[in-house]
């Protein structure tokens, strides 16, 4: 019965270290697939004879991600190492238990052969000097036999377990040794792309001026479009509270609407991404510039950054509040869920119009590409009312 609560106590266990495992190895795909992305990226940029600028954060992104699979490979080595000290204490373990059962059985052997014969039994019980004892002695002869067939099981058992664990060890040693090899690889490629960045940003500082001026330029065009939307947003609440007839900073929500935004806020954290595949370039929030690091940009939203000709897609389902085009920009689609409003930036095509009623998922515009430096990126942002949020919150697996 102990045996039993013990493998029943062990699952859970067992169920949470594979969970772990295959949560690494989803982590690690992730980062490959990335790489490949951002490889085609640097690609492309070398191809177009991009600017410098352009060329050191694509390179710097594949730097941050190659950093980060070989953080996470040396993860799923240590965690190897912790699997493989478990076996062999499981295995120095198993084998003094079945040096103890064999003696033991080998005993038991030597004592069988002796009194084999029916006629010793059979003297054993009669000898007895009641009924009580001859009972009792005919059930420790009972006992005495199960015993015995106990012992031959279990070292059937331990001697099977003993197989397994040794089995898993040569897999685990064979595993070990395919991730220092790839840590070897990647390492080397890091130290390679590194050697290219300082290159890079030998030259990068020659024009430092230049680029820090262009980002500042480009901050204050995303600032004046980042206005806009917020202006129109709150042009749709004062329509949405002239109709209700009364007046708030947030919009006046039908029981349909309502529902709507709930179903929303329910699926936060699990919501798809805008775009099919993609890496994120640019996070919420203010932050130094990722290579020009004396440079402040503050972003509304998120970057990603996809391959040529790629569609962007609605989050969720809900009705299109607006399609503009600011001077400078490229055409804006902003959804609606109930009062959260989803921003798709910098498509070239659009798919959809004012007041259509949008499906999640649902192709709603093509992606931008930049002829100059080849890059093909979306800009993504989503509201409260007008209170800007940190997207990594709401889109699936983006933390």
């Amino acid at each position: 019965m102990k045996k039993w609560v013990w493998l029943l106590m062990l699952v859970p266990v067992l169920s949470l270290a594979q969970d772990k495992k295959a949560a690494l190895e989803a982590q690690k795909k992730r980062l490959q697939q990335e790489i490949v992305q951002i490889n085609a990226l640097i690609k492309t940029s070398a191809k177009k004879r991009a600017n410098v600028l352009t060329q050191v954060e694509t390179v710097q992104l594949k730097m941050d991600r190659q950093d980060a699979l070989i953080r996470l490979t040396n993860r799923q080595i240590n965690r190897l190492n912790q699997e493989i000290n478990i076996n062999l204490r499981n295995i120095e373990k198993l084998r003094t238990e079945l040096t103890s059962l064999k003696k033991d059985y080998a005993e038991m052997v030597v004592s069988a052969r002796k009194n084999k014969s029916s006629q010793n039994r059979l003297m054993f019980l009669l000898s007895s000097e009641s009924f009580w004892q001859a009972y009792k002695r005919m059930a420790y002869m009972k006992q005495y036999a199960a015993y015995r067939k106990q012992q031959g099981e279990q070292i059937a058992a331990k001697t099977k377990a003993l197989q397994q664990y040794t089995t898993d060890l040569v897999a685990q040693r064979k595993d070990k040794k395919q991730l220092i090899e790839q840590n070897r690889k990647a390492q080397k490629e890091l130290d390679s792309i590194k050697k290219r960045q300082n290159t890079l940003v030998l030259e990068l500082k020659k024009r430092e001026r230049n680029y820090t001026a262009q980002i500042k330029k480009k901050q204050k065009q995303q600032e004046e479009i980042d206005k806009e939307i917020t202006r129109l947003i709150r042009e749709a609440i004062a329509a949405s509270n002239k109709k209700a007839g009364t007046k708030t900073t947030t919009f006046v929500l039908t029981p349909e609407a309502k529902a709507l935004a709930a179903s929303f806020v329910s699926n936060k954290g699990r919501l798809p991404w805008p775009v099919e595949k993609g890496i994120v370039t640019q996070r919420f929030g203010t932050q130094r510039h990722p290579v020009v690091r004396t440079t402040t940009i503050k972003s509304n939203g998120v970057t990603f950054s996809v391959p040529a000709r790629a569609t962007a897609r609605s989050v969720f389902e809900g009705k299109v509040l607006n399609i503009v085009q600011f001077k400078g920009s490229n055409p804006i689609v902003l959804i609606q869920h109930g009062n959260y409003i989803t921003s798709y930036k910098n498509l070239s095509k659009v798919y959809v119009k004012k007041g259509d009623r949008i499906t999640a998922k649902q192709a709603i515009g093509q992606i931008f590409t930049n002829k100059d430096t080849g890059k093909t990126a979306l800009q993504f942002s989503l509201f409260y009312n007008t209170i800007p949020q940190n997207p990594a919150l709401w889109l699936y697996q983006m933390k």
